[in-house]
């Protein structure tokens, strides 16, 4: 006996007992399903497009009062509501695409002899039909049209939600009840971990230098003005007693655009003096009382941490700040440029002079001054500050750290051993170490 061709199988498939009537059910259907389909696609693109919206897309979408802009600006108020709103919305949408589609599917179709077959096609249709046109067409065009479909769907958004309130007041309290566990048993991640997630990035992923600057932003909130601020012996001050021509010179000869003014010694800082407010007096005579242009300085102590810094330089709108030690004396000074550079690397403009901080020798050896910040001296070699930690003290140079590490100035030539480090001593004077090779044999 001859079997029946596979077109001939499929045909069968088909239900052949369709009457009239079932055709008005079928044409009644695929216009629900229509409509589902939208209204899921109406969901979706409204999540990814109010949730996509910048502060400057919002303030204008709230810059003119209407019942959309207190539409959005409710939803945007109360995100948990609005997602949870879209989220059930979405649910009863998807369930009532399922549910007529089988139906549909049971008046077209004829799976008695051929379930599995009948359970592939459902699924595998229905499932097509919800991901590409109920998530992800209306998802990329959302986000390429955040701010028109968040002006056409904040008021259906909004009567959506007073629908289906008490049902988000539920979702709302459940999932605060599951984010308060989560909390609570979460792991939080350590400085360390989070540095170690950064070294393990491929070179593809993130370039050296990005990875550089990633590092410096985690290590940020756990660096204080100590580490990064200009030492006091490198730092230019003005004698409150010079008279204008002998300040000139010296604010000429510095190039710095501020510099504190301190009466007897740098312990007593009286303010900070800017060049610009002396241009409008620059033929002034030899006597010219420019004290008068002195503005008061901002104190600062060495345990502050640079992010509380910069958040204040930007309120207060300075760029320098007078670091005070344990004494009341001044340890040094920290300017924005100092806070930038910690974080971006060593910036230098038109004025500044090609000053080589540090040599290269190699990948594993390298010359520092004796007075090069560890911080610094630890970017350049790109290995890891805490190698330090249990040696360095109180000490922020890499003079000051070997002379914790030797107890006493050591000589030229001498070689300094600590775990897989070796710091050569190349010049010294009696009073400190001035230059350093540092070499290392890698871990």
């Amino acid at each position: 006996m001859d079997e029946p061709p596979p077109s001939a199988e499929l045909w069968q498939l088909f239900n052949p007992e369709i009457s009239s009537s079932d055709t008005v059910s079928i044409l009644f259907y695929l216009i629900c399903l229509l409509v589902l389909i939208f209204l899921s696609a109406a969901f979706s693109s409204s999540e990814n497009a109010l949730f996509s919206l910048n502060k400057l897309q919002l303030e204008v979408l709230l810059e003119v009062p209407s019942s959309r802009a207190n539409a959005i600006h409710f939803l945007m108020r109360y995100p948990k509501k609005l997602l949870a709103t879209i989220l059930i919305a979405n649910t009863f949408v998807n369930i009532a695409f399922v549910l007529l589609s089988t139906l549909l599917f049971a008046i077209i179709f004829n799976f008695h002899e051929y379930p599995f077959i009948g359970f592939l096609i459902e699924v595998v249709i229905v499932t097509f039909l919800i991901v590409l046109f109920g998530e992800v067409i209306p998802k990329i065009y959302a986000f390429q049209n955040n701010v028109k479909i968040s002006q056409n769907l904040a008021v259906p958004l909004f009567y959506t939600y007073k629908i289906f309130q008490p049902l988000v007041y539920v979702l709302e309290k459940s999932t605060s009840l599951i984010d308060k566990r989560i909390t609570k048993k979460g792991h939080i991640l350590s400085v360390d971990e989070l540095t170690h997630a950064i070294e393990i990035t491929s070179e593809k992923d993130a370039p050296k230098q990005e990875k550089n600057i990633l590092k410096s932003v985690v290590n940020f909130g756990n660096t204080n003005v100590k580490q990064i601020m200009r030492q006091r012996p490198d730092v230019v001050g003005v004698d409150a007693s010079m008279n204008f021509e002998e300040l000139m010179l010296l604010i000429i000869d510095s190039g710095y655009s501020r510099v504190p003014v301190f009466e007897d010694n740098l312990d007593n800082v009286k303010g900070i003096l800017f060049t610009k407010d002396l241009l409008p007096h620059i033929n002034a005579s030899t006597h010219f009382n420019w004290q008068q242009l002195i503005r008061p300085a901002y104190f600062i102590p060495e345990s502050k941490k640079i992010d509380d810094l910069l958040k204040e330089f930007q309120t207060k709108r300075m760029h320098l700040a007078i670091v005070a030690d344990e004494f009341g004396g001044t340890s040094g000074l920290v300017s924005m440029e100092d806070i930038m550079e910690e974080i971006f690397g060593e910036i230098q403009d038109e004025f500044d002079e090609d000053e080589h901080v540090y040599t290269r020798i190699n990948d594993h050896t390298f010359v520092f001054e004796g007075k090069m910040l560890i911080n610094d001296m630890c970017k350049y070699m790109d290995i890891s500050l805490s190698d330090f930690e249990e040696v360095r003290n109180d000490a922020e140079t890499l003079g000051g750290m070997l002379l914790e590490i030797n107890s006493y100035l050591p000589k030229l030539g001498q070689e300094i051993k600590f775990k897989n480090y070796c710091f050569k001593i190349e010049s010294v004077d009696p009073r400190k170490i001035k230059r350093v090779k540092v070499s290392f044999e890698p871990k």
